[in-house]
């Protein structure tokens, strides 16, 4: 077994956006003085969830990865597994600042979660189909 290199250069790339996505909230709360909630600011309510939205997916994801890359998965697929969720984790929150409807909300909101998803549901049969390899 190997070290997950491929997987940690991602996990920082993701690391800064997440921090990106926090810094936002607290601008937003700041500036519209709301210590908790969203002070019924629709910004504000956008920049919450797409840091919790974030903070919902990535970790489970990432760690499926890294499993799937210590395991042995070939570069390309751990490169295109990560970088696929790099995507779409910096479309969500351009979506989530669209009006519904728009090109942008639906590339941004509706693509990264499609892709998000797509990511998390193939890194887990991934793990279940080299589990299955292995166990018989």
């Amino acid at each position: 077994m190997h070290l997950p290199a491929i997987t940690a250069t991602y996990l920082a790339a993701l690391a800064l956006l997440y921090a990106a996505l926090g810094l936002q909230v607290v601008r937003l709360r700041r500036r519209n003085r709301a210590g908790f909630g969203d002070g019924g600011d629709t910004e504000l309510r956008s920049a919450i969830r797409s840091h919790a939205h974030f903070a919902e997916y990535v970790p489970i994801i990432v760690l499926m990865v890294a499993l799937l890359e210590a395991s042995g998965l070939p570069a390309l697929r751990v490169h295109l597994l990560m970088a696929a969720l790099l995507l779409a984790r910096v479309l969500h929150p351009v979506g989530m600042h669209a009006s519904p409807g728009s090109l942008q909300f639906n590339l941004g909101r509706i693509g990264g979660m499609v892709i998000t998803i797509i990511v998390m549901v193939s890194s887990a049969l991934l793990i279940l189909s080299r589990l299955t390899l292995t166990l018989f």
